[in-house]
């Protein structure tokens, strides 16, 4: 069995090799610029988007595997640029069905004879997927919806899995180290992630605790799951039809408040992300529909995340602090929530997040929205680059995905308006008051303390200043490697001297023979190139900025 993964992996490599073929040439040259000589070459907005075209195609025509890979890559701009963030983003994992008589082999695996366990069963299936296809039927007489694992999916997936893993070093090349430790971690995460979702034991688990969560409330309808007919290739539950919840068309023949729709839907996923802490992670049109009483349906949760209490925190801090428009505040979340390096400098994400707020706000404070503020730093987070954990990918991924239905809904909804109020209403902004004022208690008591403890050790230092003995370590943070590039034209400078001082020596006491200073002269040259070419670098001894207020504005332009 392993050698026949192992087989079609190579296959399947190949396979993927040709395909990619044309952006790894393109991405050769940009190192480039004739492959083996020429400096780089810089490539604009349009010619990314355009690649971004590419890759979409390419991911497509490689299936299953890789439409999942490109929806997570979709989630994680601290890998892609943000041309790329917003041509994957509209991958949709819409796929044509299996035949049936190959989903039947599925099923009579998993449950036995398909008539004998359900009273009837449509053979046409009612929506197709890349890991799984949706029939109806019926079952003890009451309609049920069967999610069915596409056939032969696991050996595919497994033999594309090993494809990835060994492309990892190739892609490498591509990008900077930041960058290859996100990326290599992605595909652990991405393992990890797609193998959960073709185990239905596991999102029949997800999906009862999820609907526990909800119990009473009216709002909101969780398909109930039928144990008998499931396993971990079937998952059998309730059929809830509905109105897809983008159709505004027929949500308003059925007089559906929208505004008040979308309003529940934030407030939905506010409680599961800060409250529960286990979240639905694919809230697509085509995953979410709205009853003729306005109750919201979720579908399909095999993608599906949690979050720790400590990120539980952060999101609520990070909520409340872009509320207030407390810069600092959102910086510091951030930074503990490991999004952002606490090397980074300060003044310049300061700058960035001001310029973010001010241009997603606009004339009016109140109504600018999360998902401008979220493009703004996605933008920011490919710069340095940074690293996200994986569930805050996804619950950023949530957010900018929820917030796009809510304003299909309303375009004048306030994403962070709701937010701030279901968090006063919950009690959240009071706590977090409590918290910063215990904080600046402890830190006064801390700078009492301080008070007393630092004038005698100044007194000590000063009379060691006095009697000449005082010294001090000093260690120079050279990240742009500005001496070993001194040195270097030192060096240089020493040799061409040397060179150039032996050849006019040998040439003035020695004018009948010039071998000797022809040889000198000749040994000198190399040298002096090297020289030549040490000043003549673009990257000199200059610091190169991570951040600027005109690369942000260029990218806004472009």
């Amino acid at each position: 069995m392993v050698t026949l993964v192992n087989l079609r992996a190579y296959w399947r490599f190949l396979i993927v090799f040709y395909q990619f073929s044309p952006l790894i040439v393109a991405y050769t040259r940009d190192r480039r610029r004739y492959f083996l000589f020429g400096g780089r070459r810089r490539v604009d907005p349009e010619e990314r988007v355009r690649r971004a075209e590419i890759l979409l195609d390419s991911l497509l025509t490689l299936g299953p595997t890789f439409i999942k890979l490109g929806q997570l890559l979709s989630t994680r701009p601290d890998i892609l640029p943000p041309q790329y963030i917003d041509v994957l983003s509209s991958l949709q994992d819409d796929v044509p069905a299996a035949e049936w008589s190959e989903a039947q082999q599925v099923l009579e695996a998993e449950l036995g004879p398909v008539d004998a366990v359900f009273d009837e069963f449509d053979r046409e299936a009612i929506s197709g997927a890349s890991l799984g296809q949706v029939y109806k039927a019926t079952y003890d007489g009451e309609p049920v919806a069967v999610k069915v694992r596409r056939p032969g999916i696991e050996a595919l997936v497994e033999a594309d899995l090993r494809v990835i893993r060994w492309s990892l070093p190739l892609i490498q090349r591509f990008i900077g180290q930041g960058r290859a430790f996100s990326l290599e971690n992605l595909a652990d995460e991405f393992a990890k992630t797609i193998r959960q979702e073709m185990d239905y034991t596991r999102e029949k688990r997800m999906l009862e605790e999820i609907r526990g969560n909800f119990e009473g409330d009216e709002n909101i309808r969780i398909p109930d799951p039928y144990d008998e007919a499931s396993g971990p290739r079937v998952l059998t539950m309730e059929y809830l039809p509905g109105v897809k919840i983008s159709d505004v068309t027929a949500l308003d023949e059925l007089g559906v408040d929208r505004h008040d729709l979308a309003e529940r839907l934030d407030r939905i996923y506010l409680q599961m992300i800060i409250e529960d802490g286990v979240f639905h992670a694919d809230p697509h049109p085509g995953n979410l529909a709205v009853q003729e009483d306005g109750s919201i349906v979720f579908y399909d949760f095999g993608m599906s995340g949690r979050v720790d209490p400590f990120i539980q925190d952060k999101i609520v801090e990070f909520y409340i602090a872009v509320a207030n428009q407390n810069i600092d505040g959102i910086l510091d979340t951030l930074i503990e929530m490991g999004t952002l390096s606490p090397e980074a400098d300060r003044q310049v994400m300061s700058d960035v997040m001001e310029l973010a707020i001010a241009d997603a706000r606009g004339e009016d404070i109140e109504t600018y929205r999360v998902q401008q503020i979220i493009e703004q730093v996605e933008s920011t987070i490919y710069e340095f680059p940074l690293r996200l954990p994986r569930n805050l990918a996804l619950v950023l991924r949530v957010a900018t995905v929820v917030e796009g239905v809510c304003v299909t809904l309303d375009e004048s909804f306030d994403f962070i308006s709701v937010a701030t109020e279901y968090l006063s209403e919950e009690g959240y902004r009071e706590e977090t008051v409590k918290q910063v004022v215990e904080e600046t208690a402890d830190q006064f008591n801390r700078t009492a303390q301080s008070l007393v403890r630092v004038p005698p050790k100044l007194e000590r230092t000063l009379d060691r200043a006095e009697r000449g003995n005082l010294t001090f370590n000093v260690r120079v943070d050279d990240k742009n490697s500005v001496f070993d590039r001194l040195a270097k034209r030192l060096m240089y400078v020493f040799f061409v001297a040397t060179g150039a001082l032996s050849t006019a020596i040998l040439y003035s006491f020695v004018p009948d023979d010039p071998i000797p200073a022809v040889v000198a002269a000749v040994l000198t040259l190399p040298f002096a190139f090297l020289l030549y070419r040490a000043f003549k670098s673009k990257s000199g001894l200059r610091a190169t900025p991570q951040f600027t207020r005109q690369n942000l504005r260029d990218r806004r332009e472009e």
